[in-house]
């Protein structure tokens, strides 16, 4: 998971008595517990870069005092209901996409059904001066159009949609990669810079298949 809502009010009802260094460290293992989707254990010191004593000791005072210790690990309940939230809408959306994908199989096969039973009925050849006929579109075409939409939607810069549109055909993207690395890739330090200035123009995005990117992630330290 590589994005969360941020409750601004929650979060400085329960954190106007920490320091700027223990609000630092306790957005890091909130970080940490986020991106790995699962409760810490003494390791996530390391993870965070705590290195002097000092912040050691004051991530194990977080850890005890925000988290919820069972056995060697610790759990936080708000970052737990965030995380079933977000999976639980990821279901929904693939659910989603799967009715829209059948429909459009109903509906292609049905219109095959009708012009092969015309065409029999008619003896008629299913060009017209040998060329293919253009009424009956796909479904992954009608498809893939739906999406464009989802897309533009979501998409923080719109400029260029003709040239999007293009792009988003040429690429034929998975709708669902793609808004999960929006979901990353907007909230991120180099597209929220100078007012959106480094976020690349729809069709620049599709092309080079920026929704294939990796999110960041926290290394241990060497």
């Amino acid at each position: 998971m590589h994005y969360y809502q941020h409750h601004i009010g929650d979060y400085r009802k329960d954190t106007s008595h920490l320091t700027l260094l223990e609000h630092g460290i306790y957005r890091q293992l909130l970080d940490l517990y986020y991106i790995s989707e699962k409760p810490l254990d003494a390791n996530a010191l390391r993870l965070i870069c705590a290195r002097t004593d000092e912040e050691q000791a004051m991530a194990m005072q977080l850890l005890n005092e925000f988290f919820t210790k069972k056995g060697d690990k610790y759990f936080h309940s708000r970052c737990d209901a965030e995380i079933e939230l977000y999976h639980g809408k990821k279901t929904k959306a693939k659910a989603s996409a799967d009715i829209r994908w059948s429909k459009n199989k109903d509906l292609q096969d049905a219109n095959a059904l009708r012009t092969d039973s015309e065409g029999n009925a008619n003896h008629k050849p299913l060009t017209i001066n040998h060329k293919p006929l253009t009424n009956i579109k796909p479904k992954r075409a009608e498809a893939l159009e739906d999406y464009f939409e989802d897309f533009w939607y979501k998409y923080p810069k719109k400029v260029g949609k003709q040239e999007a549109i293009k792009a988003w055909k040429k690429a034929k993207p998975d709708i669902l990669q793609v808004i999960d690395a929006l979901n990353w890739q907007i909230p991120s330090k180099q597209w929220q810079q100078e007012d959106g200035k480094y976020v690349p123009n729809p069709a620049t995005y599709l092309n080079q298949g920026r929704f294939m990117d990796e999110p960041p992630t926290i290394e241990a330290p060497f």
